[in-house]
């Protein structure tokens, strides 16, 4: 696999190098040699940031990971790549119903029907009882049940508002206006 690392707010070092090159030649097995990756590595204060696209067959991987050591953000961010190809790859292979180990080189490339880009399905409806409660409440309830978003009753205006977890760990609020 080739590797285009970019810096910024960062020099790449030979260290660095070395550490994505090791931990994204793990995907290898994957992908014919030809494939490219981009890794972006970014300082932002006390946090580092890598993160790596792969593009192949019209499948975009892509995985994102902050930390206060980059090299432990590389050994997530390759963990993290991991999981998606094995999941990708099991689809494809059910697609196929195969049980030969495939690569991505073998796998002809999908295209896209024009009903599946235009007419999006809602394939799943849930009904809930929404009860009046604060923000911190609400913040409080969502940690509870591990979601990343809670819809609630604001105890105070009574509008619907939405309580969301953040990629930096903190949390947003969104509020109608009409």
């Amino acid at each position: 696999m080739k590797l285009n690392i970019l810096g910024k707010n960062i020099e790449v070092t030979e260290g660095l190098r070395n550490a994505i090159d090791k931990k994204l030649s793990r995907l290898d097995k994957f992908f014919e040699e030809d494939m490219e990756a981009f890794v972006t590595l970014n300082v932002e204060k006390a946090r580092q940031i890598i993160e790596v696209s792969i593009n192949f067959n019209g499948v975009l991987l892509r995985s994102e990971e902050a930390n206060e050591d980059m090299y432990v953000a590389i050994d997530i961010v390759s963990d993290k790549l991991e999981r998606q190809i094995r999941k990708h790859k099991t689809k494809i292979e059910r697609k196929y119903h195969t049980n030969v180990p495939l690569k991505y080189k073998n796998i002809p490339q999908y295209e896209y029907r024009d009903e599946e880009l235009r007419n999006p399905e809602i394939v799943k409806t849930k009904k809930f009882a929404i009860k009046p409660m604060s923000p911190e409440e609400a913040v409080l309830q969502m940690e509870l049940l591990g979601h990343d978003f809670f819809v609630y009753s604001n105890d105070e205006s009574g509008e619907v508002n939405v309580v969301y977890k953040r990629k930096d760990g903190n949390y947003g609020l969104i509020e109608p206006e009409f």
